[in-house]
């Protein structure tokens, strides 16, 4: 059956669409007040600050997809605080559509971008060869142009000169590495050894390698994670479904170029890759103590099961095994604890006690293959 609308009914649609319109606009733009639930967010360690950075990317001004404000965007979206726009240097498909005789234009448009925004954006270049240099990039560096040379060590030789920081892409891509096992060649040696290259990517976009983790322990190079992204952030990390792009976290003195580039040279770096931390314990560990605190332990009522408050201020889901000596009365011995949440535990201590220690193995940091740090955790008891 067809309904027909009167003046009076049309009228009566609009306003009834128009109050219903505005507390939807409300709501989103409520909604929108808090659409920083997708930034990236880590605390600061006691003695570093937690620098987010994405070391990886690429633009229409390599083989891309997006114009390189829109990497700006992004990152502007995930709340980063540094990116490097990284094209290709010798593989350049969109050049009869976009020619560009200067290397150094898409680094040239993502730094008008950012303007005054305070993400810092960072010179570099993709070093693209085949085995057995393979792929790798230049950070740091001052005119990508240079870098456009026959020899590919030469190419490394002349970012060094510029004061480049170097690291090896991918090492584990399939495309060189049927098998998907990272190994270094002669040639990777000799610039690791030279000075050349300084990091190894253990993450790049959606794959993850432990023989580039250990790589990196054993020939002591930056550990870095990156999203190599060439479409949208949004579409290949499912960020609208709780998804985040992986990322290096730099742990700097200070927030500037400088200080990135000192805490690279130093190796302070971890990677963030699925809900997982990658790196060394010296850096791990105490962004995990940064990021989870005792906020709160008290009995209930007369008995001796203590009641735990943890709160965690970081956007990593903790997957916490017990360690320590005691039993839980709410969980089995894995503890889930929620970003930017508090987590109730409660421990059956037996006895009433005046202060309580407890230890987690962290499962879902990784310090080597295999390996995780364990959290040590005391608070003193209320009253």
């Amino acid at each position: 059956m067809k309904r027909h609308f009167g003046l009076f009914g049309l009228f009566g649609l609009f306003g009834l669409f128009a109050v219903l319109a505005f507390p939807l606009t409300v709501l989103g733009q409520n909604s929108h007040s808090h659409s920083s639930s997708r930034v990236i967010d880590f605390p600061d360690t006691a003695e570093y600050l937690s620098l987010t950075c994405d070391l990886h990317m690429h633009s229409v001004f390599s083989d891309g997809s997006v114009w390189p404000n829109i990497r700006v965007q992004e990152a502007q979206r995930d709340g980063l605080d540094c990116i490097a726009i990284t094209e290709h240097l010798e593989y350049q498909p969109h050049k009869s559509d976009i020619p560009h005789p200067d290397r150094n234009r898409a680094f040239d448009i993502a730094l008008g971008s950012a303007g005054e925004s305070g993400l810092i954006v960072i010179r570099g270049s993709e070093i693209t060869r085949d085995l057995p240099h393979g792929h790798g990039n230049a950070i740091f560096i001052q005119d990508a142009n240079a870098l456009v040379v026959e020899d590919a060590t030469e190419a490394y030789a002349e970012a060094h000169r510029q004061g480049a920081f170097s690291f090896m892409d991918h090492p584990n891509w399939t495309s060189q590495r049927k098998d998907g096992i990272a190994r270094l060649e002669e040639t990777n040696i000799e610039l690791i050894e030279k000075g050349y290259v300084s990091g190894i990517e253990v993450v790049n976009d959606v794959t993850y390698s432990d023989e580039a983790l250990e790589i990196a322990l054993k020939y002591n190079l930056a550990i870095i994670g990156t999203s190599d992204i060439h479409g949208l952030v949004d579409w290949q990390y499912r960020v609208a479904e709780g998804g985040h792009r992986p990322i290096t976290i730099i742990f700097a003195e200070e927030r500037s170029k400088q200080g990135l580039l000192d805490a690279l040279n130093a190796r302070r770096t971890a990677a963030w890759y699925q809900n997982t931390l990658i790196g060394r314990e010296e850096h791990v560990l105490p962004l995990v103590e940064a990021s989870i605190s005792v906020s709160s332990a008290r009995y209930g009522g007369d008995t001796s099961v203590l009641r735990v408050e943890l709160w965690n201020s970081s956007d990593a889901e903790y997957s916490l095994k017990n360690s320590s000596s005691y039993r839980f009365h709410n969980v089995a011995d894995i503890l889930t604890v929620a970003p930017h949440h508090t987590t109730i535990l409660l421990v059956k201590t037996i006895t009433r006690i005046e202060s309580i220690d407890l230890s987690f193995e962290v499962l879902n940091v990784v310090t080597a293959p295999g390996q995780h740090p364990t959290l040590e955790l005391s608070a003193m008891i209320e009253e």
